[in-house]
């Protein structure tokens, strides 16, 4: 059964891509790719599905920093167009690849806690 968890440990769990159980074994087994199973304590993470959450959160919460962060530079300083390309595409990567691995995590950490499932409940 999952435990309820503080906002704290499940913050924690996933800004460190760490098994929703124990805490220990990685969540993902590359970037953005969840593990098959936890190394430590072998909880399935097949049977979590974050769907396409990450990437809803992702498209509002990145495109709002970006527009509000662009808007700001070009009303405060009007750089050059090339300027703008220069700062948000590299951004714009970085926030989307940070945030989408953050949100993924998330989500699975959730999952977990309330025994969020289709049909079953997480062993």
């Amino acid at each position: 059964m999952a435990s309820s968890g503080s906002f704290a440990d499940i913050l924690a769990k996933a800004l460190r891509g760490r098994c929703p159980r124990c805490g220990k074994g990685a969540l993902f087994s590359r970037l953005l790719d969840l593990a098959p199973a936890c190394p430590q304590c072998g909880l399935d993470y097949t049977q979590f599905d974050p769907g396409d959450g990450p990437a809803v959160f992702g498209i509002l919460i990145v495109g709002a920093i970006v527009a509000g962060g662009a808007l700001w530079l070009e009303f405060t300083f009007s750089p050059p167009l090339w300027v703008q390309a220069v700062i948000w595409i590299p951004g714009i990567a970085a926030l989307s690849l940070g945030f989408l691995r953050l949100a993924k995590a998330l989500l699975v950490v959730l999952q977990y806690r309330n025994e969020a499932k289709e049909g079953r409940r997480v062993k």
